[in-house]
């Protein structure tokens, strides 16, 4: 693989963090898929707590010890 071809980390002038450039192969728009009303709909439903797994209960009733 060549170098010419691969993601850089550029040096900001004045900052402590540096810029990486894309990636190739790839732009800084969002994914059609991750737009989808399936998958916002069921991580908003773990969210509300609407989803119960086995030990939620549990989890909700116990407090670390340093309370």
């Amino acid at each position: 693989m060549s170098s010419s071809k691969r993601q850089r980390i550029e040096k900001v002038p004045g900052s402590r963090r540096a810029k990486l450039t894309p990636a190739p192969g790839t732009t800084a728009e969002p994914r059609p898929a991750d737009d989808e009303k399936t998958d916002a709909a069921d991580g908003e439903a773990a969210a509300s707590g609407t989803v119960a797994g086995p030990n939620d209960e549990r989890m909700r009733r116990d407090v670390p010890p340093h309370w």
